[in-house]
């Protein structure tokens, strides 16, 4: 019985060995995690072009909507609507017979007055040859006088009748007021006119043209600070603004580079908004008024600057994480403040040292602290670039 006992009781203790010996080798195993395979990249610090971009919409520099100055039925109509015209070229015709017909009558009248006016003239010659021989009264030649006078006056008045009713009927032909392209929505032969009230055509100038856009209060002081890290004093740079550059609504960028030509006295009240004009070349007459685009600042450059591809930037709430490669091999969580984005990069304006080397792909479910297997690539290894593409930021 006492054997029993000590055999069992050795048999336990074995069997208590052995199970520490297995839970001791799990442990291992349970402390030893699998390295998650990244890819990184060295943080870059250079020079970068910056293209602050903005949504705008295309306007005529100039637009005039044509009007006849006589009224009446329009006859005639010489071009078609959407046609290239060119200044003082004949647009439309209304109907000259009234007017043809006033200016008749008052050649006549003119006629008239000039007779009134020789028999006067004549008569006071008469009247002053009998003066000098006392034949008649001074008052009878002053009267004479006042007649002649009064006649040339009315001579006077309908000759200004005459060329008043020759401006009329010179006016039942419109012309185009200046070269541009003219409007679809032109009227129809038949349609009366009324003088400077019915909107016959519109015609505006389409090379060049206009971009408008608006920027913000902060953006638009933080172009001036951009070119005065250049050197340039606030007037030099208001006086030498940003080029400009634009992207159409298929994605393409147009190829000419427009300049800011006038921008707005004071932000608006209600949006705290700058309204931006700028020219920009239009000899193909490619761009019409009303299309929309994107437009973007080219010839600035940020100097020195930190940046990070845009892909490697996490995002929560108002907040923004980039995961670095840590000393021990893990990876850590970095809160960064960014600046803009340009191209495939962000600007890092805090938050990260030139050293840090950033993780750019491998972030699906990756937390800090989680043991990493590196693999370095390049900008080119990526396809990154600093130029912007057509993607324009929401600034909002």
């Amino acid at each position: 019985m006492g054997l029993l006992t000590k055999t069992g009781g050795l048999f336990a203790v074995a069997m208590l060995s052995l199970s520490m010996l297995v839970a001791g080798c799990g442990g291992e195993e349970a402390a030893v995690a699998p390295k998650t395979t990244v890819k990184v990249m060295k943080v870059m610090r250079q020079n970068t072009p910056i293209s602050y971009g903005f949504p705008g919409h295309l306007k005529g520099r100039d637009e005039v909507e044509v009007h006849s100055r006589v009224s009446g039925s329009v006859v005639e109509k010489y071009f078609h609507g959407g046609d290239v015209v060119r200044k003082g070229q004949p647009l439309y015709k209304i109907d000259p017979r009234q007017y043809e017909t006033a200016v008749l009558e008052a050649q006549a009248k003119v006629h008239r007055a000039e007779s009134n006016l020789r028999n006067a003239s004549e008569d006071l010659a008469r009247f002053e040859a009998l003066l000098r021989d006392q034949a008649i009264a001074e008052q009878i030649v002053t009267n004479k006088r006042a007649d002649v006078d009064g006649y040339l006056a009315t001579l006077e008045s309908e000759r200004a009748v005459v060329r008043k009713a020759q401006e009329n009927l010179d006016d039942t032909i419109v012309y185009a007021p200046m070269d541009g392209r003219a409007s679809v929505d032109d009227v129809a032969v038949g349609t009366y006119a009324t003088a400077g009230a019915t909107n016959l055509v519109s015609v505006g100038t389409i090379d060049p043209i206009y971009v408008q856009f608006s920027i913000s209060e902060v953006e638009y002081l933080n172009l001036l600070a951009e070119a005065m890290d250049t050197g340039a004093t606030l007037a030099e740079s208001a006086q030498d603004p940003p080029k400009i550059k634009i992207t159409l609504s298929n994605g393409k960028e147009y190829p000419y580079t427009g300049e800011i030509v006038t921008a707005d006295r004071s932000l608006s009240d209600q949006s705290g908004s700058l309204t931006i004009k700028a020219l920009i070349p239009n000899p193909q007459g490619i761009l019409l008024p009303g299309m929309f685009t994107n437009v973007h600042f080219v010839g600035i450059v940020a100097e020195n600057v930190l940046l990070v591809p845009a892909r490697a930037v996490q995002q929560l709430l108002d907040e923004s994480f980039v995961l670095v490669v840590g000393e021990d091999g893990t990876s850590v969580s970095k809160k960064v403040k960014l600046g803009e984005k340009v191209g495939s990069y962000y600007i890092i304006e805090s938050g990260l040292s030139d050293s840090d080397m950033v993780i750019v792909e491998g972030l699906t479910n990756l937390k800090s602290g989680a043991p990493l297997e590196v693999v370095t690539v390049t900008p080119d290894d990526m396809g990154f670039s600093v130029y912007e593409t057509s993607e324009v930021m929401d600034k909002s």
